[in-house]
């Protein structure tokens, strides 16, 4: 499919969705791929994750004009190595999306509705926020919301149900939302989020 979804955010951040339906070879042949990543890609053993990383790689050199090269840091966030550009990437099995800024650190998360939040709602949620009525689409946005903030924030040890808090809603198809996150010595930052729903998916 490629290029599924490209958009430019109020704050100036730019948002891209790539729909992996080519097999690893279409991906390979349709993207330039540098040298380390490529080593990389043999050391991986899931079929799945070396497709999910090819994907990010062609989102890459469709958002980047000249060549990048992604690096992370120690606890797992994604950077460009030689661009100053502000990155976050999430993936599931059908999609991949990159956020960019180019002065401001961003997050971003996209979750199938039909995963199963059981797990989630015991670690991640307060018991307000378990009051839900649509229960998988509400869990669903709870969740992208709060991994999106801990992607942006970058800490250790972040406890998702204390240290994350996001203000009641109703799901539509899109829409804003407030959160707090509230740091280890008690300050506070607020987040005003934006998501949208589609194909069975949150983003």
């Amino acid at each position: 499919m490629g290029l599924y979804l490209r958009k430019e955010l109020k704050n100036g951040a730019e948002i891209s969705v790539w729909e992996v339906t080519e097999s690893e070879e279409e991906l390979l042949k349709i993207i330039s791929i540098p040298n380390e990543e490529l080593e990389e890609l043999y050391y991986t053993k899931s079929v799945q994750r070396r497709r999910e990383k090819l994907a990010v790689r062609a989102l890459l050199n469709t958002i980047f004009e000249d060549k990048v090269y992604l690096g992370h840091h120690d606890n797992g966030a994604p950077f460009i190595q030689n661009d100053f550009t502000h990155i976050s990437i999430t993936h599931t099995n059908r999609f991949v999306a990159i956020i960019t800024h180019p002065t401001e650190e961003v997050g971003i998360d996209i979750e199938s509705i039909e995963r199963d939040f059981s797990a989630v709602e015991k670690k991640a949620l307060s018991e307000d926020e378990l009051q839900v009525k649509n229960r998988n689409l509400q869990l669903a946005i709870y969740w992208c919301a709060k991994e999106a903030i801990y992607k942006r924030m970058s800490q250790h040890g972040v406890d998702f149900a204390k240290q994350m808090e996001v203000d009641k809603f109703n799901p539509k198809e899109e829409g804003d939302i407030e959160a707090t996150f509230i740091n280890k010595d008690g300050s506070e930052e607020e987040f005003e989020l934006e998501y949208e729903v589609f194909d069975n998916h949150v983003m």
